[in-house]
C-alpha cells in the first residue's frame, strides 16, 4: 500500500518536473467536473466534485468545491464538502500540458455509522493537491485532512481520505498560446 502511494507521488512530482511556468487566461472563468477514487483506512470508494473557478492571473485561480466522498465500508461513510480553493498552474505557454499545486479550506459534513449508531459532524479542514492537465482534462491526487472524530469509551474514527480522480473544465482560455 505505501509503495503504490510513493509511486503515485514520484509520478505526480515527475509530471511537474516536465513543465515551468506561465498558463492560463487570466480574467476567465472555468468550471470543472471531477469523479475519482477515495482511499482511507484500508477502505475503498468515491469522490465526486464540481468546482467553479476564476482565473486570477494567467497561472492562478480561485475556486469553490462542491462534492461529496463516500466509502463503503469505513467511517466516514461519506462527506459533504464545501470548500474555498486555490491552485497555481507550471506550463510554458507553449502546449496544452499544464502541472498544478493547490489546496483550499473549508467545510465537511461527515456522515457516518458506528455501531449501528449514525455519527454526524460538521468540521474544517484542509485539501491538498496535485496533477496535470492534458488539454481540457484533469488528473489529480489529493489529500483531504480532517480532524479525527471522537466516540464514547474513548475510540476515535479517523476522517482523513486520499483522493485520486479524473475530470474535465470548461473555458478558461486555452493552456496554448497563439503565435
Amino acid at each position: 500500500k505505501s509503495l503504490m502511494m510513493k509511486n503515485i507521488v514520484l509520478s505526480v512530482l515527475f509530471i511537474l518536473g516536465l513543465t515551468a511556468v506561465n498558463g492560463q487566461e487570466k480574467g476567465k472563468f472555468r468550471a470543472g467536473l471531477d469523479l475519482g477514487g477515495v482511499f482511507a483506512d484500508g477502505d475503498r470508494g468515491i469522490l465526486f466534485a464540481i468546482e467553479p473557478k476564476y482565473n486570477i492571473t494567467d497561472n492562478s485561480n480561485l475556486g469553490i468545491r462542491l462534492g461529496v466522498a463516500s466509502s463503503s465500508s469505513t467511517n466516514p461513510d461519506a462527506n459533504l464538502i464545501i470548500l474555498g480553493t486555490y491552485d497555481y498552474y507550471f506550463s510554458t505557454g507553449q502546449t496544452s500540458t499544464a502541472s498544478f499545486l493547490g489546496g483550499g479550506l473549508g467545510y465537511y459534513s461527515v456522515l457516518g455509522e458506528v455501531n449501528n449508531s449514525v455519527n454526524s459532524g460538521e468540521q474544517f479542514g484542509a485539501i491538498i493537491r496535485g496533477g496535470v492537465e492534458l488539454g481540457k482534462f484533469r488528473y489529480a491526487l489529493e489529500y483531504n485532512i480532517l480532524p479525527k472524530t471522537d466516540l464514547e469509551f474513548g475510540e476515535s474514527v479517523k476522517n482523513s481520505y486520499l483522493g485520486v480522480s479524473i475530470g474535465f473544465y470548461v473555458g478558461g482560455g486555452k493552456w496554448k498560446k497563439e503565435n
